[in-house]
């Protein structure tokens, strides 16, 4: 009998090893379901604050943006004014030029044009540029040089570099020109 209590001790003492070891690899691969789990749901969180971030800065581009341009449809109705008071000006009468009424007309403008340029407007310049669709439109074509701009119809404005009103322009065409070239 004792061979068979012999034979069963090594079999009682190799089953708790058996079961700890069973129990130590399902505790290593729950550890490392958790550990994927977790690494799922870290990748998850970054992934989400990025897009968080990324969300704040564009609502704030947006913000400045909406600010910046808020006024355009307001100075976009100014311009015919500024245009008048250029117009009564250009063509103020000689024997009138130095009265003081012209003088304050003329403070008027240079305040007004100051304040339109306080609120980013600036003029495009034209007369003598190269034409571009993006900031001119033509009107008509004169003899002149081929693509440059011989004379400005009505100024052009742009608020903080966007074209809120295109510069209209009388552009050359060459037409003629080479003619009189041989003429000379």
């Amino acid at each position: 009998m004792m061979s068979s209590e012999a034979e069963e001790k090594p079999n009682i003492d190799t089953a708790p090893e058996l079961a700890e070891s069973e129990d130590m690899e399902s505790l290593r691969q729950e550890l490392a379901e958790e550990q994927a789990k977790a690494e799922v749901n870290l990748a998850g969180w970054q992934r989400a604050q990025a897009d968080f971030t990324n969300f704040k800065r564009r609502s704030e581009q947006e913000r400045e943006e909406f600010i910046r341009f808020v006024n355009a449809g307001l100075l976009l109705e100014l311009l015919p004014v500024l245009d008048d008071l250029e117009r009564a000006l250009e063509h103020v009468p000689a024997k009138l030029s130095g009265a003081a009424w012209v003088d304050g007309v003329k403070l008027i403008y240079r305040k007004f044009s100051a304040v339109l340029e306080a609120q980013g407007l600036t003029q495009i310049e034209a007369l003598g540029e190269p034409f571009d669709p993006n900031l001119h439109e033509a009107v008509r074509q004169e003899k002149g040089r081929e693509g440059i701009i011989i004379e400005e119809i009505r100024k052009g404005y742009q608020l903080h570099d966007k074209v809120v009103r295109p510069t209209m322009v009388v552009v050359g065409n060459e037409e003629d020109l080479d003619m009189d070239k041989e003429d000379e």
